[in-house]
């Protein structure tokens, strides 16, 4: 017997894990880049404001759904988990810019700079990620399908509970942006835990 067939948009294209992970590198690349325009532009401080927001939320979902998910399944599969630790570390420091970035607004004394440093984090742990740390689960046979499946479900639930593509009035931006530095803060507290507890 076939299930129903959901032909929402983030449904088509089931992913592989690895996949999924990599297409949000490139979507947060490209928000960086995007973003570092609008710096050398002198681009409008709302612009700025909207796409910072964007950036920490894209950002603060694929870290939960890694630690979550992803990491603990490749720390099972593999033999060397430095390269796990140090993704957790680069995790909350990145939780930590957000957290910052989350109380001050693009006309802010060092809001700009922040932005950068967060985008030089991110392209440096996206590097390791996708140079040592995807090669190594694709060698340990891990099963991406359904880790992917198990990935894209909790990044929607994520999603919806931050309110990401809800329509924006003031209010609802506001929610969202308190629930994301919210949602910030307690994950950093996590990895903190987690990193004590080994």
């Amino acid at each position: 017997m076939k299930a129903a067939v959901d032909k929402s948009p983030a449904k088509t294209n089931a992913q592989d894990a690895i996949a999924l992970l990599t297409d949000d590198h490139k979507t947060v690349q490209k928000l960086f880049k995007d973003y570092e325009k609008l710096v050398q532009n002198d681009g409008d401080e709302a612009e700025k404001a909207a796409l910072a927001k964007q950036i920490c939320t894209e950002l603060v979902i694929h870290a939960q759904i890694e630690e979550e998910i992803f990491y603990p399944a490749v720390r099972e599969a593999i033999e060397e988990t430095d390269l796990l630790d140090e993704a957790e570390v680069e995790h909350a420091s990145a939780k930590d810019l957000i957290a910052q970035l989350s109380t001050m607004a693009p006309g802010d004394e060092l809001y700009d700079a922040k932005v950068t440093v967060l985008g030089e984090y991110v392209n440096h742990h996206i590097s390791e990620e996708q140079d040592e740390m995807f090669p190594q689960a694709k060698k340990a046979e891990l099963d991406t399908a359904s880790l992917g499946a198990e990935l894209l479900e909790r990044k929607q639930e994520l999603q919806a509970e931050i309110g990401v593509g809800a329509d924006d009035d003031d209010e609802s931006a506001e929610e969202a942006a308190e629930t994301q530095a919210v949602a910030a803060r307690k994950s950093a507290a996590r990895s903190t835990k987690a990193r004590a507890q080994r």
